[in-house]
Order: C-alpha cells, then sequence, then structure tokens
C-alpha cells in the first residue's frame, strides 16, 4: 500500500533536486555575473564558460550531471520498479528546465539529461558521452552535438533493450532538448552560432 507514495515522494524529491541551478549558485558564491544576464542567458556551464571563468563552469558541470544521477541512484537504492526510476529521472531532468526555485526558469538540460542516462545503464551513458565529444571536437558547437548525442541516445536505448518507461523518459528528455535549442537552430542555420569557448559575458 505504500507503492504510491513512495512513487509520488521519488518524483517529487527529484523535481526539487533538479531544481536547484547549479549556474545561478556557483556564480553567486564565486561573486560572478549571473548566467542568466548574459551571453545565451541560459543558466548552464556553456553559458558560465563565457563568464571567463572556468572553475566555475566545471563546478556548475558537475553540479548539475550530480543531480541528475544522483535521483536516479535514489530510485534504484530503494529497489524500486523501471517505471519509478525512469520518472525520477525525468524530473530531475525536468526540475532543471523549469526549476521551483528559480521562478521556473532554467537551462537547457543537456548535463542533467547526460548523467540520467549514465544511471540508466553505463554503456549507453557512455556512448552518448563519447558521440557528443567527438560531434564537439569536429564542429566546436555545444548545442549541435547536444541535439545529436540526444537524438542517438533514443536509438541507443532501444538497441541495448532497456525498458519501454527508460526508453520513453529518454524520448521526451531528447524532444524536450531540442525544443529548448531552437534558437541555436536558428543560429546554427544563420551561421551565427557561438562556438565553445567564445566569451559574451559582460
Amino acid at each position: 500500500m505504500q507503492t504510491v507514495p513512495l512513487f509520488i515522494t521519488l518524483v517529487l524529491g527529484a523535481y526539487c533536486l533538479g531544481s536547484i541551478s547549479f549556474a545561478v549558485v556557483v556564480s553567486f558564491l564565486l561573486r560572478l555575473p549571473d548566467p542568466r544576464s548574459y551571453g545565451s542567458k541560459n543558466p548552464g556551464a556553456t553559458n558560465v564558460l563565457r563568464s571567463g571563468s572556468k572553475l566555475a563552469a566545471l563546478l556548475t558541470l558537475v553540479g548539475d550531471a550530480g543531480k541528475g544521477w544522483l535521483a536516479v541512484w535514489l530510485a534504484a537504492w530503494f529497489s524500486y520498479d523501471a517505471a519509478a526510476i525512469a520518472a525520477a529521472g525525468l524530473a530531475a531532468f525536468l526540475g532543471h528546465l523549469f526549476p521551483v526555485f528559480h521562478r521556473f526558469r532554467g537551462g537547457k538540460g543537456v548535463a542533467t539529461a547526460a548523467a540520467v542516462l549514465f544511471g540508466f545503464d553505463l554503456r549507453l551513458g557512455l556512448a552518448t558521452l563519447g558521440f557528443f565529444v567527438v560531434v564537439v571536437a569536429a564542429t566546436r558547437y555545444v548545442s549541435l552535438a547536444s541535439m545529436a548525442a540526444a537524438v542517438l541516445a533514443c536509438g541507443l536505448a532501444w538497441y541495448l533493450g532497456l525498458d519501454a518507461y527508460v526508453i520513453g523518459a529518454i524520448a521526451v528528455m531528447a524532444a524536450m532538448i531540442i525544443w529548448r535549442h531552437k534558437e541555436n537552430i536558428r543560429r546554427l542555420l544563420a551561421g551565427n552560432e557561438s562556438k565553445l569557448g567564445a566569451k559574451k559575458a559582460g
């Protein structure tokens, strides 16, 4: 009889965990400009890097990734089924996109989604990350690599025979990542998308 309450607790807890914006928190602690005020105005590691602080960008990346992995790990720790694990990972991702602690104005969720993939399946996480690195190295477009890796993850999850709930969660994350990159898509088509390492902070 505790199944539904536990499921709700795991999902809400994962959402709240995902709602912690490490880009905002780290920038505040290091006395850097709010990442929502410069560059792409996206509270994520790539935009924080435009502030000129590699440390801030690294801490943001680790924090945003860590919360996604932790949400999945906690769900699995309670020996719950695949539906709850998938829901927890998706909730953490959605928390990053629509954080309750930051007026629902969040980032694009790439680092969080990547860590969720590692939580779902190590092989899936490694393969997707490897593909992302290759695309970034070849093009220096983080946005393009993020979208391409998101699409690849869906196919890999199916190929690896993961649970249908997990595949569904990955498909939703992929769709949301592409949607959140709609402005990047326009800039890529126009040829004026910023490349990795470009500084835009005021």
